[in-house]
C-alpha cells in the first residue's frame, strides 16, 4: 500500500475562499471534518482489492484517481472513454493528468452517438450516456482483473436531476466520494492541499449539454461547438459555454467577463469566429454563465 498523505487541520486560506465557478452551493467543511471525510474515502478505497476509475480529467475524477493511487497503488487504473462529445482539449488533458499521477491509463472509444436515445437528445440523455460508459468500463475492469468500477460523483451531484446516477446504481458502479460525504467544495480544497493542478479547474460538462432537449446531436454539430469554445479560450476566457440554437450561438460567460466580451474589437472577433463556424447569429447571454444550466 502506498503511503497516504495526511491532511493537517489549518486556518482558512485565501485560495479556499476563492473557489471557482462551479463550486457554489456548498461550503468547504471545517478542517477536522474535512480530514475525517478524507480518511473515510481512504478507508473505502482500501476495502477494495483493486479499482477502475472512470476518468474524465475533471476535478472530481482526478482527485479520486489521485487518492486511489495513493491507497491502492498500481491496483488503481484509470479509464477514459473518448468520443466527439468530449472536447478535444479535455481528452489531451486527461492523458497528461494520468501521466502526472503515474496511473495506468486505458483509453477506449465510446459510441453514444450510435444510440438513438442519446443522439435524439431526450430528457434522459445522460442515462444513455452513462449506460454506454459503464458497458465499456465493466468489461475492461474484468479484462484487467479489477474488482470495482468507481465514479467521481460528489454529494452536490445528488441535488441535481442526473439520470446518469440511476444508470450507475442499476449497474453497480460505486461512488466512494458520496459515501465519504465529500462535496464539490471539499474535493476542490483537498485537491489544492494535495497539490493537484485541477483544484481550480473550471467545471466540465459533456459537449452534448450545449444542445436544447430535443435538438439532434451529431458529430459535425459537436465539432462546431467545440471549435467555438476553443476559440473563446484563445481570447482569454476560461469559464464559458456555447449553447447551440441553430442558426444562433448563445455564449455564456461569467457576468464579470461581459464588459470585455463587448469591447468592440473582441465583440467583432467573436462574431467573425461564430460566423466562420456556420452560425448566422452570435449572441451573448446577459444572465451570464450558470453552472449546471442547460441549453434549453
Amino acid at each position: 500500500m502506498s503511503k497516504l498523505v495526511r491532511i493537517l487541520p489549518g486556518p482558512a486560506t485565501q485560495a479556499r475562499a476563492q473557489l471557482p465557478v462551479g463550486s457554489v452551493g456548498t461550503r468547504v467543511a471545517a478542517p477536522e471534518a474535512l480530514s475525517a471525510r478524507l480518511r473515510a474515502l481512504e478507508a473505502s478505497l482500501s476495502s477494495f482489492g483493486s479499482a477502475l476509475v472512470a476518468f474524465s480529467g475533471g476535478v472530481d475524477s482526478t482527485f479520486l484517481l489521485a487518492v486511489g493511487r495513493r491507497v491502492l497503488g498500481d491496483r488503481c487504473v484509470a479509464l477514459t472513454a473518448v468520443s466527439p462529445t468530449m472536447a478535444r482539449r479535455e481528452i489531451e488533458d486527461a492523458r497528461a493528468l494520468a501521466v502526472e499521477l503515474g496511473a495506468r491509463h486505458l483509453v477506449v472509444e465510446s459510441h453514444e452517438l450510435d444510440r438513438a436515445n442519446f443522439r435524439d437528445n431526450p430528457g434522459d440523455r445522460c442515462y444513455h450516456c452513462k449506460v454506454e460508459l459503464l458497458e465499456l468500463a465493466f468489461p475492461e475492469a474484468a479484462r484487467h482483473g479489477l474488482e470495482v468500477v468507481l465514479l467521481g460523483t460528489n454529494t452536490d451531484d445528488l441535488s441535481d436531476r442526473r439520470p446518469g446516477l440511476q444508470a450507475a446504481l442499476e449497474r453497480g458502479a460505486r461512488s466512494p466520494m458520496v459515501e465519504a460525504g465529500l462535496s464539490k467544495a471539499d474535493v476542490r480544497e483537498l485537491s489544492r492541499q494535495l497539490g493537484l493542478r485541477t483544484w481550480d479547474k473550471p467545471q466540465l460538462a459533456c459537449l452534448s449539454s450545449r444542445f436544447p432537449q430535443g435538438t439532434r446531436i451529431d458529430e459535425a454539430r459537436l465539432a462546431r461547438v467545440d471549435a467555438f469554445e476553443e476559440g473563446l479560450r484563445a481570447f482569454g476566457f476560461s469559464q464559458l459555454r456555447v449553447r447551440f440554437h441553430e442558426p444562433i450561438a448563445r455564449i455564456e460567460l461569467p457576468v464579470a467577463d461581459l464588459p470585455r466580451a463587448l469591447e468592440p474589437t473582441v465583440r467583432e472577433r467573436l462574431v467573425a469566429l461564430g460566423q466562420s463556424l456556420g452560425f448566422r447569429f452570435v449572441t451573448i447571454d446577459l444572465a451570464g454563465f450558470r453552472s449546471g444550466s442547460t441549453a434549453g
